[in-house]
């Protein structure tokens, strides 16, 4: 009885510490616009423009990445967002990418050379680890329909991937952080993918209803198409704490159905979903602060050139347009609870022996509807996010796959 008293006493403490604090920060790939890496300056204006955002309903200093190695380097060389967080004390949300490739072996190496050279300093600042990226949602049938290239990972790799990281850092500070995935609403719901979530100590959840075609995306019911898929998402993951690791509206941008890019339609977004639903409420890294996807025509950033200045009046309102009863799941998932709000999932990029994607900003968008067009949009007749899926999928399709045999990690968000 004392061993099973002791394990159960352990995996509650983790899931306490997933759900302890409710974060709000930004998602950020290792390279900018025009392809090329980021370095610690990079890094550092962004954070430093997310803490200091004119209007903002609270404090922007998490960020959610999407791998542990710097762009383009050849070896297991941390990220320099590492740095730029420990000098803007930010907290950060780490990412194993684990698509198209059999092991994590560089990214825990990466990770432990962090450990190495800053100590606690670093491991202090990390609040979560995520396994993955949308590697579900990129083998399932609505995935491969928008790009039959996709690469992913199926539920058995993922959790044998959850169990090596644990294995690794077993013992260590890092063993401590509370270990997710992050994935599409409708990879959640699918019952072929409990095991992943047994796994897991919280869920990391991609929702954008600019996508879901078909289910009448206007702005206006955007906030009851995202209740609907994150109260689905709270459903199925048997109370673990669920983050929401990306959301926006894009400003700029073709039509998708009844969906339409805008500026005023990013801030009404923001209101209804971020202010009514999110912020403070559910640990939230928002998409996104700047561009730096290329290959997506969807523009989601809410400054220009990391100006402290939006596009827009961040402040909430007092009164919301979306339904009342579509908050409902809010109180279940707020921080402390046992059911849907702990903490948020990072993403980061492939470093295995098959392909070597990196640190691309999962989520700007890209196509993964069932009915969308492949592309860089979240589009989802049957699922609203989806956007990190596709658009990596067609990232490594379109380039990447050149850079694997050289064993080359590249970033392109």
């Amino acid at each position: 009885m004392r061993p099973t008293n002791t394990l159960a006493a352990a995996a509650s403490m983790l899931a306490a510490g997933a759900s302890a604090q409710n974060y709000l920060g930004f998602n950020s790939g290792a390279t900018l616009a025009d392809r090329s890496a980021k370095f610690k300056a990079d890094f550092k204006a962004e954070f430093t423009t997310a803490q200091n955002l004119e209007g903002a309903p609270g404090n922007f200093n998490a960020v959610r990445l999407y791998t542990n190695i710097q762009a383009y380097a050849q070896d297991d060389t941390p990220i320099e967002a590492f740095e730029a967080a420990i000098e803007t004390n930010t907290s950060l949300l780490l990412g194993v990418w684990a698509s198209g490739t059999d092991n994590i072996d560089r990214e825990i190496a990466a990770l432990k050379r962090a450990v190495s050279t800053f100590g606690t300093k670093f491991t202090d600042r990390v609040i979560g680890i995520s396994i993955g990226s949308e590697d579900l949602y990129r083998i399932s049938v609505t995935g491969l329909k928008n790009d039959p290239k996709g690469l992913g990972a199926s539920p058995d790799v993922l959790v044998s991937f959850i169990n090596d990281f644990k294995k690794a850092f077993s013992g260590t500070a890092l063993g401590k952080v509370p270990v997710g995935h992050v994935d599409t609403w409708d990879s959640w719901t699918n019952g072929t993918n409990k095991a992943v979530i047994d796994a897991l100590d919280w869920v990391g959840v991609d929702e954008y209803p600019y996508y879901e075609n078909g289910k009448g995306n206007d702005i206006g019911n955007a906030g009851v198409l995202f209740d609907k898929a994150f109260d689905a998402t709270v459903a199925a993951v048997g109370g673990k704490p669920v983050w929401v690791t990306e959301t926006g509206w894009p400003y700029v941008g073709e039509n998708w159905d009844k969906a339409v890019p805008s500026v005023s339609n990013a801030q009404k977004y923001w209101q209804e979903v971020g202010c009514r639903k999110l912020f403070n409420k559910v640990p939230t890294f928002w998409y996104n602060l700047r561009d730096s996807n290329p290959d997506n025509t969807m523009k989601f950033a809410i400054t220009k050139n990391l100006s402290t200045k939006p596009m827009f009046d961040l402040t909430c309102p007092t009164t919301f347009d979306t339904p009342s009863a579509s908050a409902s799941s809010t109180s279940t998932a707020t921080a402390g609870s046992s059911s849907a709000t702990g903490v948020s999932a990072p993403s980061s990029t492939s470093t295995g022996t098959t392909t070597t994607g990196t640190g691309t900003d999962s989520g700007t968008g890209t196509t993964s509807g069932s009915t969308g067009t492949t592309g860089t949009t979240t589009s989802s007749a049957t699922n609203p996010a989806k956007t990190a899926g596709a658009e990596l999928s067609k990232t490594f399709s379109a380039g990447l796959a050149l850079l694997a045999g050289a064993g080359v990690v590249v970033a392109l968000l």
